[in-house]
């Protein structure tokens, strides 16, 4: 397994290569800021990539941004985001593609080499790896709000065929509606759950994390 690992704390770093040369990992590239982990990527192509989502130049999402930049130059790159805190968007933007090959763990669960090694497997084989804790707060947002409250019985229904991986044709044949209705159906439910227009496919993918979540 060829790893880069990204992270601007030198200490996390460096703890970071030993653990994983204690498994037998390769790391090909440490780095500390976004645009040396984009270079880094781009050169050494690896497996999987470690990254924190607070990174330099801006210490904001950069590290977040770059993990999304990098996958969209190498679909197949693993991705596993590293946070000093629960960000529930963070989790929403690294599942919004649908591909898998993703997690997002909390800084403190990687003093752990069983639990940092079972991610990386994870990941690397197609899954996706959440936090305990980013998962028990999804709960309680649930538990808070219905984010689908809005939606009319058939705007639940024609979600539901959505979740199913069906096509807007597929929908309206299902429902025996036409095509101009099941989107004008999707228009409203993007709208009512509040995502903003970032392309269809991404929405389409958001509005059904959206309805997994509410079940």
């Amino acid at each position: 397994m060829r790893v880069v690992v990204a992270d601007d704390s030198v200490l996390l770093r460096e703890g970071l290569v030993r653990l994983l040369a204690e498994v037998d990992c390769e790391v090909v590239a440490a780095v500390e800021d976004a645009p040396s982990f984009l270079q880094a990527v781009a050169e050494h192509r690896p497996d999987v990539a470690i990254v924190d989502v607070r990174m330099p130049p801006g210490m904001t999402d950069d590290g977040l941004r770059a993990a999304v930049a990098a996958r969209d130059s190498q679909p197949e790159l693993a991705i596993l985001m590293l946070s000093a805190y629960v960000e529930l968007s963070y989790a929403d933007v690294l599942l919004s593609d649908g591909r898998g090959r993703v997690g997002y763990l909390l800084k403190d669960r990687v003093t752990s080499l069983d639990t940092l090694v079972d991610a990386l497997r994870t990941i690397c084989a197609g899954g996706t790896v959440l936090d305990p804790d980013v998962v028990a707060q999804l709960l309680v947002a649930r538990r808070r709000t219905d984010p689908l409250g809005a939606l009319s019985a058939r705007e639940r229904e024609v979600l539901a065929l959505m979740a199913e991986g069906r096509s807007n044709a597929a929908i309206a044949e299902r429902l025996v509606v036409t095509g101009g209705a099941v989107e004008k159906h999707i228009s409203n439910i993007f709208a009512k759950i509040n995502l903003p227009d970032i392309g269809s496919d991404n929405r389409r993918v958001l509005a059904v994390l959206a309805w997994l979540r509410a079940r």
